[in-house]
Protein backbone atom coordinates (compact mmCIF):
# COMPACT_ATOMS: atom_id res chain seq x y z
CA UNK A 1 0.00 0.00 0.00
CA UNK A 2 1.55 3.40 -0.98
CA UNK A 3 2.36 5.87 1.75
CA UNK A 4 -0.27 8.57 2.28
CA UNK A 5 2.50 11.13 2.74
CA UNK A 6 4.51 10.26 -0.38
CA UNK A 7 3.25 13.24 -2.41
CA UNK A 8 3.58 15.91 0.25
CA UNK A 9 5.64 18.90 -0.95
CA UNK A 10 8.50 20.20 1.15
CA UNK A 11 7.80 23.18 3.41
CA UNK A 12 10.46 25.09 1.51
CA UNK A 13 8.25 24.87 -1.58
CA UNK A 14 5.22 26.11 0.35
CA UNK A 15 6.77 28.96 2.32
CA UNK A 16 6.50 32.34 0.58
CA UNK A 17 9.72 34.30 0.25
CA UNK A 18 9.76 37.36 2.47
CA UNK A 19 11.51 40.65 1.79
CA UNK A 20 13.98 39.72 4.53
CA UNK A 21 14.70 36.42 2.75
CA UNK A 22 15.54 38.23 -0.48
CA UNK A 23 17.77 40.79 1.25
CA UNK A 24 19.50 38.07 3.27
CA UNK A 25 20.17 35.90 0.22
CA UNK A 26 21.53 38.81 -1.81
CA UNK A 27 23.93 39.80 0.96
CA UNK A 28 24.83 36.19 1.82
CA UNK A 29 25.82 35.47 -1.78
CA UNK A 30 28.00 38.59 -1.95
CA UNK A 31 29.72 37.81 1.34
CA UNK A 32 30.40 34.20 0.34
CA UNK A 33 31.68 35.01 -3.16
CA UNK A 34 33.78 37.87 -1.75
CA UNK A 35 32.05 40.61 -3.71
CA UNK A 36 31.83 41.93 -0.15
CA UNK A 37 35.29 40.97 1.16
CA UNK A 38 36.26 40.78 4.83
CA UNK A 39 36.21 44.21 6.40
CA UNK A 40 33.55 45.65 4.09
CA UNK A 41 31.25 48.15 5.79
CA UNK A 42 27.50 47.68 5.45
CA UNK A 43 24.95 50.42 5.94
CA UNK A 44 21.29 49.67 6.62
CA UNK A 45 20.27 52.86 4.87
CA UNK A 46 22.39 52.22 1.79
CA UNK A 47 21.29 48.60 1.39
CA UNK A 48 17.64 49.58 1.88
CA UNK A 49 17.96 52.34 -0.72
CA UNK A 50 19.72 50.14 -3.29
CA UNK A 51 17.22 47.28 -2.91
CA UNK A 52 14.14 49.51 -2.68
CA UNK A 53 12.99 48.21 0.70
CA UNK A 54 12.49 49.60 4.19
CA UNK A 55 15.25 49.36 6.77
CA UNK A 56 13.53 46.71 8.92
CA UNK A 57 14.09 43.73 6.58
CA UNK A 58 17.69 44.89 6.10
CA UNK A 59 18.14 45.01 9.87
CA UNK A 60 16.66 41.50 10.14
CA UNK A 61 18.94 40.23 7.35
CA UNK A 62 21.99 41.73 9.10
CA UNK A 63 20.98 39.89 12.26
CA UNK A 64 20.66 36.56 10.43
CA UNK A 65 24.08 37.07 8.87
CA UNK A 66 25.56 37.90 12.26
CA UNK A 67 24.12 34.69 13.72
CA UNK A 68 25.94 32.75 11.01
CA UNK A 69 29.19 34.57 11.75
CA UNK A 70 29.39 36.53 8.49
CA UNK A 71 28.93 40.07 9.79
CA UNK A 72 29.64 41.86 13.02
CA UNK A 73 27.01 44.28 14.29
CA UNK A 74 28.28 46.93 16.70
CA UNK A 75 25.84 49.47 18.14
CA UNK A 76 26.56 53.03 17.02
CA UNK A 77 29.30 51.75 14.71
CA UNK A 78 29.39 50.33 11.19
CA UNK A 79 28.31 46.76 10.54
CA UNK A 80 31.24 44.98 8.90
CA UNK A 81 31.84 41.71 7.08
CA UNK A 82 33.85 39.42 9.35
CA UNK A 83 37.28 38.02 8.51
CA UNK A 84 37.43 34.37 7.49
CA UNK A 85 37.49 32.14 10.56
CA UNK A 86 39.61 29.00 10.17
CA UNK A 87 37.69 27.41 13.03
CA UNK A 88 34.35 28.07 11.28
CA UNK A 89 35.75 26.72 8.01
CA UNK A 90 36.85 23.46 9.62
CA UNK A 91 33.56 23.08 11.50
CA UNK A 92 31.75 23.44 8.17
CA UNK A 93 34.14 20.90 6.67
CA UNK A 94 33.37 18.37 9.41
CA UNK A 95 29.63 18.65 8.81
CA UNK A 96 29.94 18.52 5.04
CA UNK A 97 32.40 15.65 4.93
CA UNK A 98 30.35 13.52 7.33
CA UNK A 99 27.16 14.01 5.33
CA UNK A 100 28.65 13.57 1.86
CA UNK A 101 30.68 10.48 2.76
CA UNK A 102 27.47 8.79 3.88
CA UNK A 103 25.72 9.98 0.71
CA UNK A 104 28.49 8.62 -1.53
CA UNK A 105 28.11 5.14 -0.08
CA UNK A 106 24.46 5.21 -1.07
CA UNK A 107 25.16 6.81 -4.46
CA UNK A 108 27.57 4.04 -5.41
CA UNK A 109 24.73 1.51 -5.15
CA UNK A 110 21.96 3.57 -6.77
CA UNK A 111 23.20 5.78 -9.61
CA UNK A 112 22.23 4.71 -13.12
CA UNK A 113 24.34 4.86 -16.26
CA UNK A 114 22.40 7.88 -17.54
CA UNK A 115 22.87 9.71 -14.24
CA UNK A 116 26.60 9.06 -14.35
CA UNK A 117 26.70 10.47 -17.89
CA UNK A 118 25.00 13.63 -16.60
CA UNK A 119 27.69 13.95 -13.92
CA UNK A 120 30.44 13.43 -16.51
CA UNK A 121 28.94 16.26 -18.55
CA UNK A 122 28.89 18.55 -15.50
CA UNK A 123 32.60 17.96 -14.98
CA UNK A 124 33.30 18.81 -18.63
CA UNK A 125 31.35 22.06 -18.26
CA UNK A 126 33.22 22.86 -15.07
CA UNK A 127 36.53 22.30 -16.83
CA UNK A 128 35.48 24.73 -19.58
CA UNK A 129 34.47 27.33 -16.99
CA UNK A 130 37.83 27.00 -15.24
CA UNK A 131 39.70 27.39 -18.53
CA UNK A 132 37.74 30.57 -19.26
CA UNK A 133 38.35 31.96 -15.76
CA UNK A 134 34.61 32.08 -15.03
CA UNK A 135 34.81 31.89 -11.26
CA UNK A 136 31.11 32.11 -10.44
CA UNK A 137 30.15 29.57 -13.11
CA UNK A 138 32.89 27.21 -11.96
CA UNK A 139 31.64 27.26 -8.38
CA UNK A 140 27.99 26.97 -9.44
CA UNK A 141 28.84 23.86 -11.48
CA UNK A 142 30.89 22.50 -8.58
CA UNK A 143 27.86 22.80 -6.32
CA UNK A 144 25.61 21.31 -9.01
CA UNK A 145 27.86 18.25 -9.25
CA UNK A 146 27.55 17.57 -5.53
CA UNK A 147 23.84 18.42 -5.45
CA UNK A 148 23.03 16.08 -8.31
CA UNK A 149 24.75 13.18 -6.62
CA UNK A 150 22.58 13.73 -3.55
CA UNK A 151 19.43 14.08 -5.65
CA UNK A 152 20.20 11.03 -7.81
CA UNK A 153 20.76 9.02 -4.61
CA UNK A 154 17.31 9.96 -3.33
CA UNK A 155 18.97 12.04 -0.60
CA UNK A 156 18.23 15.59 -1.70
CA UNK A 157 17.84 16.64 1.93
CA UNK A 158 21.55 15.96 2.43
CA UNK A 159 22.43 18.73 -0.01
CA UNK A 160 20.01 21.08 1.76
CA UNK A 161 21.90 20.46 5.01
CA UNK A 162 25.28 20.82 3.31
CA UNK A 163 24.25 24.06 1.60
CA UNK A 164 23.05 25.52 4.89
CA UNK A 165 26.41 24.82 6.54
CA UNK A 166 29.12 25.30 3.91
CA UNK A 167 29.26 29.09 3.55
CA UNK A 168 32.47 29.53 5.54
CA UNK A 169 34.19 26.89 3.39
CA UNK A 170 32.98 28.64 0.27
CA UNK A 171 34.64 31.93 1.18
CA UNK A 172 38.00 30.16 1.28
CA UNK A 173 37.22 28.21 -1.91
CA UNK A 174 36.50 31.41 -3.83
CA UNK A 175 40.04 32.59 -3.08
CA UNK A 176 41.58 29.41 -4.51
CA UNK A 177 40.26 29.19 -8.07
CA UNK A 178 43.53 30.23 -9.73
CA UNK A 179 45.42 27.25 -8.30
CA UNK A 180 42.81 24.77 -7.06
CA UNK A 181 40.45 24.37 -10.02
CA UNK A 182 42.53 21.63 -11.61
CA UNK A 183 42.71 19.68 -8.35
CA UNK A 184 38.95 19.96 -7.87
CA UNK A 185 38.20 18.67 -11.36
CA UNK A 186 40.64 15.77 -11.02
CA UNK A 187 39.09 14.83 -7.69
CA UNK A 188 35.60 14.97 -9.20
CA UNK A 189 36.80 12.50 -11.82
CA UNK A 190 38.05 10.20 -9.04
CA UNK A 191 34.62 10.38 -7.42
CA UNK A 192 32.95 9.52 -10.72
CA UNK A 193 35.35 6.62 -11.29
CA UNK A 194 34.39 5.12 -7.93
CA UNK A 195 30.69 5.59 -8.69
CA UNK A 196 31.12 3.91 -12.08
CA UNK A 197 32.67 0.98 -10.24
CA UNK A 198 29.75 0.95 -7.78
CA UNK A 199 32.29 0.87 -4.95
CA UNK A 200 30.82 2.54 -1.82
CA UNK A 201 34.05 2.69 0.17
CA UNK A 202 36.08 4.04 -2.75
CA UNK A 203 33.43 6.70 -3.35
CA UNK A 204 33.46 7.70 0.33
CA UNK A 205 37.27 7.84 0.31
CA UNK A 206 37.25 9.97 -2.86
CA UNK A 207 34.88 12.58 -1.41
CA UNK A 208 36.84 12.60 1.85
CA UNK A 209 40.08 13.30 -0.02
CA UNK A 210 38.35 15.95 -2.12
CA UNK A 211 36.93 17.87 0.82
CA UNK A 212 40.02 17.67 3.05
CA UNK A 213 41.86 19.79 0.48
CA UNK A 214 40.36 22.76 2.29
CA UNK A 215 43.27 22.40 4.73
CA UNK A 216 45.79 23.02 1.94
CA UNK A 217 43.74 25.96 0.70
CA UNK A 218 43.69 27.54 4.15
CA UNK A 219 47.45 27.11 4.53
CA UNK A 220 48.12 28.83 1.21
CA UNK A 221 45.72 31.69 1.90
CA UNK A 222 47.30 32.14 5.32
CA UNK A 223 50.65 32.65 3.61
CA UNK A 224 49.53 34.77 0.67
CA UNK A 225 46.61 36.75 2.11
CA UNK A 226 46.85 36.72 5.91
CA UNK A 227 44.79 39.90 6.14
CA UNK A 228 41.55 38.04 5.28
CA UNK A 229 41.70 35.88 8.43
CA UNK A 230 40.47 36.58 11.90
CA UNK A 231 43.32 37.25 14.35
Amino acid sequence: MPSATASLPSLEDLRPRSTTDHVFEALYDRVVNLTLPPGSRLSEAEVASQMGVSRQPVRDAFYRLSQLGFVQIRPQRATTVTPISEEAVMQAHFIRSSLEEACMRVAATRLTKDQLVTLDQLIARQEAAASAGLRDEFHALDDEFHRQICEFSGLGFVWTLVKDNKGHMDRARYLSLSYNAGHAIAEHRQIIAALHQHDPEAAAAAIRQHLIRIQDILARIRTEQPEVFAP
